[in-house]
């Protein structure tokens, strides 16, 4: 039984995470070693850092929320924003130089076939006036 306590994590050796880790860090062997004074100095930096992340969260989030705020006064809904959004989307394809040398290419292909069509569909109205001037004149002679 002491040997599977031996595998088990100590409390000395569990990471912590937050203002109070700053306080327990250790520098490892492999960094530059700082004096006493340095550390402090990056610890106090650290601090103010952190402290700043905090005030930025805080601020942007009141932000959000003021931005939800007059959205919601001005009848701005999300389904609104989507339409918008698809709407500006939608119009910046169609002007684009690609959508409209496509639109341009396949116009020229959809009246090539329809002039095909019609030619197709003249062809054969003539044969079947052939075939039926044929039946009349077999009947009649």
């Amino acid at each position: 039984m002491e040997q599977a306590d031996q595998g088990a994590v100590r409390p000395d050796s569990i990471t912590e995470v937050g203002e109070d880790a700053v306080m327990s860090v250790t520098v490892p062997p492999s960094l530059p070693t700082l004096t006493e004074e340095e550390q402090e100095e990056l610890r106090d930096e650290l601090l103010k850092v952190e402290d700043e992340v905090v005030t930025l969260s805080q601020v942007l989030a009141a932000k959000e929320k003021q931005v939800a705020d007059l959205k919601r006064k001005l009848g701005i809904t999300p389904l609104n924003e989507l339409k918008q959004n698809i709407s500006k989307s939608w119009q910046e394809v169609t002007t684009s130089t690609a959508y409209k040398k496509t639109s341009e290419g396949l116009s020229v292909a959809g009246q090539k076939a329809t002039a095909a069509f019609t030619s197709v569909g003249s062809a054969i109205s003539r044969k079947f006036e052939d075939v039926r001037l044929q039946s009349i004149s077999n009947a009649f002679g």
